[in-house]
């Protein structure tokens, strides 16, 4: 298990991340080690947080972590307004979101993947593809 230091630098988490590949699979064992490492304190983490500028989020879908690499919002739906908290940041902050999306991904074996998520987990997901784009809240 290699969890590693959460990053607090706001001029390297603006920055948009790079497409993920087969050599980028350790930094994201390491991003899910660093999750499940943090697990008391964060729901989802990206791949920048931990220092690397590539496009890998990790999140919990129940109490298992799943880690998608090059994660796309291709659908978006049920817009509202809520407060999200950041390991990276302090305090709370609004932000828009949308109850059910639809991500495409490639999984830890680089399969390319489509799924819906809906509702907290979804919310989830926004927030650490928004980090891949250099958006903080």
């Amino acid at each position: 298990m290699t969890a590693q230091n959460i990053i607090h630098d706001q001029l390297f988490l603006s920055q948009k991340s790079t497409s993920a590949n087969r050599a980028d699979l350790k930094v994201a064992e390491d991003l899910r080690d660093t999750l499940l490492a943090n697990r008391d304190k964060a729901v989802g983490l990206a791949a920048n947080m931990i220092g690397k500028n590539k496009r890998i989020i990790a999140f919990y879908v129940g109490l298992l972590p799943l880690v998608m690499l090059n994660p796309q919002i291709t659908k978006k739906s049920g817009e509202y307004l809520t407060e999200e908290g950041c390991l990276s940041l302090s305090g709370e902050r609004k932000t828009k979101r949308y109850r059910t999306i639809t991500v495409t991904y490639q999984d830890m074996n680089l399969n390319t993947k489509t799924q819906e998520f809906t509702d907290f987990i979804a919310e989830v997901i926004q927030h650490e593809v928004d980090h891949c784009e250099g958006i903080l809240i």
